[in-house]
């Protein structure tokens, strides 16, 4: 048995190695966000019926640009209970060492930023995803144009508050 699937060992490496094309970003959909009547779908009736809410659409490219820095700009969208923030930023930006009580979970979907925390350093690029514990010290520096997706739970309240960026410090 043993033999056998060391036989094997050598087809399923090559397998793993060959990218398959699931493995790669979706091309992005020629059709705008929509919402259509679905009668009878996406119901739990003994869930539904006791909230009234609705899911809600957007279209993150729709939503306005905030100009954070000379290098960074931010696009981002709050629920309830979270935000989601697209970052698009140029070479050479950095979010200095801070802070939040948020938990935030980082996609780089383009480029490259290392992450200094708890004395490591954190190479991301298009499709690592780091997660950032609450309260935990972060520092970003992005090395090539990059674009970068955060999910924050709770929501952003110091943002909703008006309060700036830390990458707007100098």
């Amino acid at each position: 048995m043993r033999n056998r699937l060391l036989a094997l060992l050598p087809i399923a490496l090559a397998a793993c190695s060959a990218a398959p094309a699931f493995a790669q970003l979706a091309p992005a959909q020629s059709t705008p966000p929509a919402v259509t009547p679905a009668p009878g779908r996406g119901v739990i009736p003994s869930v539904s019926a006791h909230n009234a809410a609705a899911p809600m659409l957007y279209d993150v490219g729709a939503q306005p640009i905030e100009q954070v820095s000379p290098l960074i700009q931010r696009q981002y969208l709050s629920g309830s209970q979270s935000t989601i923030v697209k970052w698009t930023v140029e070479a050479g930006a950095v979010f200095p060492l801070h802070h939040h009580a948020n938990e935030q979970i980082t996609w780089i979907t383009q480029g490259r930023c290392e992450v200094f925390s708890q004395e490591n350093r954190y190479v991301l690029t298009a499709g690592s995803v780091l997660i950032i514990p609450p309260n935990v010290p972060h520092e970003f520096r992005c090395t090539e144009d990059s674009i970068d997706i955060d999910f924050f739970a709770p929501a952003r309240q110091d943002w909703a508050d008006g309060a700036p960026s830390v990458a707007a410090r100098p």
